[in-house]
């Protein structure tokens, strides 16, 4: 449904949840007891519920953001920062897929979750059991809730709590070489646990003799990686990132991109994608943008960056999967408020309208260093519309988008969400078109729920 006043829109959006069959239920069962944890035959769905009531309220998270004020709090936090930078998801996928072809057991633990919140923490290559995520769930949970009392009645957040759960005693840890003062502590607190600690070697120390001169890195032989390595890069699979679905006449392009650098990537890799699908069709496509961002990113600079991929229309929704009843908790997001969502929706196709007509300019712009030039392309659809759409929720984005003619959306269990007239008339370059080419991006949250429509085993 499309809603052109935010606070018409909202209440919309509220009437809708308010009506779900289990929403009142689920808002008790968040305000009640934690005591919870100690019920037995408690199942997977139970696990995720009671986990998300450890995610920070909006609230709280404004308070976080006044407290970035204080200068000290900045260092500690950039030190982190620092510690945790190029330690990328994709980094560790890689790093984790050549371990494995060369025949390690491997642990893996990641953030953010697409579908489900297992896929957060794998066992050679694949998430643990629902079984044994909620085993071990309630264990920890248990074991911090009934301690809770004397800790001031803390519990660890979402995140922090994802963390603990993952970890378990006896794994081997390895650091590199540390001043004194650190590394006791890393040796103390190693043996206090029974963890084998390990001291990398320097770089150095892997570097073959060289001459006199300017020895060191300036004349080591360069890295050949082994064949073992290429193929654990090649076999990497890392869903949701440059990945393509294709059902009948539409190709959904999906990457969670969200910052300046990978949106720039995901620009080049779409746009050379869909001009490779135009040219094997033989006829040129319809284009949808599917956007949504969360936090505190500059929405319209990450816009500014897809205008020149030439979207006929850009939709916007907030990571919610659906309006209608569903039991998925696995997508639920208590961080910010449905209102805030919404406004961010909003303010995105205002900033794509604005940014729309000066495509001409902004296009230019981009082209002229030539790394968006994709030769070859065929001609753009006749009269590019630029019509942007705002829907409440990722399911009914895709239908609209769709328009009957994806299998996987036409089925009965997803009821189609009205729209009204207007919004329906505008999608006949959508019904008539030899194919449609739709680029999901912005949030890996959003690509999460696309990806739990259009693909139902990621579900499973």
């Amino acid at each position: 449904m499309m809603v052109r006043s935010p606070r018409v829109f909202e209440r919309y959006l509220f009437s809708a949840f308010l009506h779900r069959q289990n929403w009142s239920n689920f808002t008790a069962f968040r305000s009640s007891s934690t005591k919870a944890a100690r019920l037995p035959r408690m199942d997977y769905q139970d696990a995720v519920c009671t986990l998300n009531t450890l995610q920070t309220n909006a609230m709280a998270l404004e308070q976080v953001r006044q407290e970035r004020k204080d200068p000290q709090l900045q260092l500690q936090a950039m030190r982190s920062f620092l510690q945790r930078s190029g330690l990328t998801g994709s980094t560790c996928a890689f790093t984790e897929q050549i371990l494995r072809n060369y025949g390690f057991r491997t642990g893996f633990y990641s953030s953010p979750h697409l579908v489900q919140v297992r896929e957060r923490i794998r066992i050679d290559g694949q998430p643990i059991s629902k079984e044994l995520f909620t085993k071990y769930f309630w264990q920890v949970y248990g074991r911090l809730d009934e301690t809770k009392d004397a800790h001031g009645g803390s519990m660890p957040a979402y995140f922090r709590f994802l963390t603990i759960l993952a970890f378990h005693p006896g794994v081997p840890a390895f650091t590199v070489k540390q001043p004194d003062g650190p590394m006791a502590v890393l040796q103390e607190r190693a043996q206090e646990i029974q963890c084998p600690l390990h001291v990398c070697p320097e770089l150095a120390e892997y570097l073959a003799p060289s001459a006199e001169g300017n020895s060191g890195v300036s004349q080591a032989l360069p890295f050949q990686p082994s064949p073992t390595m290429l193929k654990g890069l090649k076999d990497t699979e890392w869903p949701g990132r440059t990945q393509t679905l294709r059902h009948d006449h539409i190709t959904y392009f999906l990457d969670g991109a969200h910052t300046t650098r990978s949106m720039l990537a995901c620009v080049r890799w779409f746009s050379e994608a869909a001009a490779h699908h135009e040219r094997t069709a033989g006829v040129p496509a319809v284009r949808v943008l599917l956007y949504n961002a969360t936090g505190e990113r500059d929405s319209a600079a990450m816009l500014k960056l897809l205008v020149p991929c030439h979207f006929d229309f850009a939709v916007f929704c907030p990571n919610i999967t659906e309006v209608l009843p569903s039991s998925n908790a696995d997508q639920q997001n208590f961080n910010v408020t449905v209102e805030n969502m919404l406004t961010r929706c909003l303010d995105n196709q205002r900033s794509w309208k604005t940014l729309s007509g000066q495509e001409g300019r902004l296009g230019a712009e981009l082209e002229v260093g030539g790394e968006l030039l994709i030769p070859g392309s065929l001609p753009l659809v006749a009269d590019r519309r630029n019509d942007t759409l705002v829907f409440p929720c990722i399911l009914s984005a895709l239908q609209w988008i769709s328009q009957g003619r994806d299998p996987v959306l036409a089925v009965p269990e997803k009821r189609v969400a009205p729209v009204q007239p207007s919004v329906a008339a505008k999608a006949t370059p959508l019904r008539e078109a030899a194919q449609i080419h739709v680029l999901v991006t912005g949030s890996l949250h959003l690509v999460g729920g696309v990806l739990k429509h259009l693909d139902p085993s990621s579900a499973s």
